[in-house]
């Protein structure tokens, strides 16, 4: 049972670093037409950025069904995929851009930090410029209640 822990955890890690990455160099890089929907208000529930999900969403399910008859490391870096797109789901999709009204400001220092980061994500609506491109890993400064959102 530790393994499977383990191999979770290092699915969810493994998450947040390929996220940044591909968000720096990829969304904001060739792929931006797809993304800059995401930073653009636009009308409507789902923008063309959503495919990301997709994206993401079928890498998980593909580990989880290869690894579900042994429930080796596949799955279990399945199950910490698909938990890092729930959580960010949450926090993204939900506590910070509100697209279902579910939840009020954040309460919480680093709940506060994380919101802080992606208002300054998003203070752009061009692919060059923009900062913090992960979610869960928040760079220091974030934390300070100076210049609060």
């Amino acid at each position: 049972m530790m393994m499977a822990v383990l191999w979770l955890l290092i699915g969810f890690v493994l998450m947040e670093t390929f996220s940044w990455w591909i968000h720096k160099y990829v969304m904001h890089g060739v792929l931006w037409k797809i993304h800059k929907t995401h930073h653009q208000h636009t009308k409507g529930y789902f923008e063309l950025n959503d495919l990301f999900t997709l994206l993401f969403g079928g890498i998980a399910v593909t580990l989880i069904l290869l690894g579900a008859s042994a429930l080796d490391y596949r799955f279990w870096m399945g199950c910490g995929i698909s938990l890092y797109g729930l959580l960010y789901f949450f926090l993204h999709d939900v506590l910070i851009h509100k697209r279902l009204n579910l939840l009020g400001r954040p309460k919480t220092k680093y709940l506060r930090a994380i919101t802080k980061a992606h208002r300054d994500h998003h203070k752009t609506n061009e692919k060059d410029d923009a900062v913090s491109f992960g979610l869960f890993i928040v760079p220091k400064k974030y934390f300070s209640e100076e210049g609060k959102n």
